[in-house]
């Protein structure tokens, strides 16, 4: 028995402007339209299937605002009923090593201490999936001896961007972990890729569930309690046995904030390593991205409509516009319907020193944008200013917003495509394309798509105040009442 677990967190800030807090890196699309974490997901069933596991869960642990679109990612990769989906919802980020304990603690109870776990970050790239395939089965193997096993990555040049792993004898199906040591000097990394004895650190795992949880009990005592407290919580919840698990917000707060190497694998003496050479990536900048797209014959990466002109050396992504360089050379230009960033290569580390900024000044880019996912669908917002907002709503067939009110705003709905149950204050209708309703501030309203295409609308806000947080729900089949 062999379980995935999907780790799926952090905001990617050094891929802003396209990765963002509300649409992190996990669910950037990459040029072939896939995200990563599909990709992921589909890498980890593939890598299952090969070992021939029984049928068994795809887990993911999560932040519970990323809940939705994790089930449409995994809808989207067609594994069919052989490998479920499970979700483990996180109020607030706690780093790796409390995720990975309470995947173990599902994990041991369900399948029980023995079963494996292969642990795989949602935002990495991977190239070659029979070489992933087979080092996953070598890893398997050694967790069966009670191995704790990292993924090690042959690596390609003085890397100065990952930590690495000091690898000592020799075994059968890997090599004995001597130690974890932090991102080096180039010197130091010029001095490891000579030796021939260091990996790149992937953060990529394989134990039994079981073996994780004695780990953490010896070496990090506090998280280990931590978690089981929030375990003994969990259980008593009606919906444990469903495909969904919500982590109590305040215990789950309580719980130390580590990565897994801290505290467990720098620490352990039963640590193995797998050498791999799969076509990893961690996809950590727009360097990394741009790497993957095939050059012209200046050197030049598009994605997208771009057009360069004595241009050398340029990547341009642009969702959908046309960008158009002219004598420029060296540059990185990303382009979004609501922010642009320009970068040079060498510097594309301190893309995250904008989100930075744009946070401390409460910014609503670092964390939106224009297009926001939602359960139901998604809105886009077209237009706004003093006293008015025009956004474009879509909604997914058989899907519903909340039934719910506005104190501030008064709100006129066309539908362009589609049709709508429409609840406003005491009555229900429907609008057909080309129709239209308004609802005055203070009325309760509901919009659904009863049909079997997505519906399209145009809303028009109007009112003192059109911030989203001015609503109140009165029932919502999404529980966010």
């Amino acid at each position: 028995m062999l379980i995935p677990v999907i780790l799926s967190g952090g905001a990617g800030t050094r891929l802003w402007p396209v990765s963002r807090e509300g649409h992190p890196k996990p669910f950037m699309k990459l040029a072939d339209g896939e995200s990563l974490l599909l990709k992921t997901y589909q890498r980890a069933a593939s890598a299952v299937d090969a070992l021939g596991s029984e049928k068994g869960e795809l887990i993911t642990v999560t932040n519970r605002d990323y809940y939705f679109m994790s089930k449409d990612e995994l809808a989207a990769a067609q594994l069919g009923e052989r490998r479920p989906g499970m979700f483990l919802l996180e109020p607030v980020g706690r780093n790796t090593a409390p995720a990975v304990a309470l995947a173990a603690q599902h994990i041991a109870n369900k399948y029980g201490p023995d079963a494996l776990m292969l642990v795989l970050a949602a935002d990495h790239l991977i190239q070659d999936q029979s070489a992933f395939n087979a080092a996953v089965a070598d890893a398997a193997t050694l967790a069966q001896h009670g191995y704790l096993v990292t993924f090690g990555i042959v690596p390609s040049g003085p890397e100065t961007g990952f930590g690495y792993i000091e690898a000592g004898e020799t075994m059968q199906h890997g090599r004995k972990a001597i130690r974890f040591v932090e991102k080096p000097s180039f010197e130091k990394a010029q001095a490891y890729l000579a030796s021939g004895n260091f990996y790149w650190n992937s953060g990529m795992f394989c134990f039994q569930a079981g073996r994780l949880l004695e780990e953490i009990t010896q070496h990090a005592p506090d998280v280990a309690s931590a978690i089981e407290a929030c375990w003994q919580a969990v259980t008593a919840q009606p919906n444990a046995a469903d495909q969904m698990i919500d982590i109590p917000t305040q215990m789950f707060a309580q719980v130390p904030d580590i990565s897994i190497d801290y505290a467990v694998m720098e620490r352990s003496s039963q640590v193995a390593v797998v050498p791999s050479d799969f076509g990893w990536s961690d996809i950590g900048s727009w360097t990394a991205v741009k790497d993957l797209v095939h050059p012209d014959d200046n050197q030049n990466r598009a994605l997208g409509e771009v057009i360069f002109v004595d241009s050398r050396n340029t990547f341009v992504q642009s969702e959908d516009r046309l960008v158009a360089t002219v004598g420029v050379d060296n540059l990185m230009i990303i382009d979004t319907p609501d922010a642009l960033l320009v970068a040079h290569p060498d510097k594309s580390q301190d893309v995250k020193k904008v989100v930075a900024q744009l946070k401390s000044k409460l910014h609503e880019a670092y964390k939106l944008h224009r297009t926001v996912a939602r359960p139901w669908g998604t809105y886009t917002v077209l237009e706004e200013g003093p006293h008015f907002k025009i956004k474009r709503i879509e909604v997914k067939p058989g899907a519903s917003l909340s039934l719910q009110m506005h104190h501030h705003r008064s709100e006129h709905w066309i539908v362009v495509r589609g049709m709508a149950k429409v609840v406003n204050g005491e009555r229900e209708i429907m609008v057909s394309t080309n129709e239209s309703t308004y609802i005055p501030a203070g009325h309760k309203h509901r919009l659904e798509n009863p049909g079997v295409l997505d519906l399209v609308m145009i809303e028009v806000q109007s009112g003192e105040y059109l911030g989203e947080d001015d609503i109140v729900r009165f029932q919502d089949n999404y529980g966010r009442v």
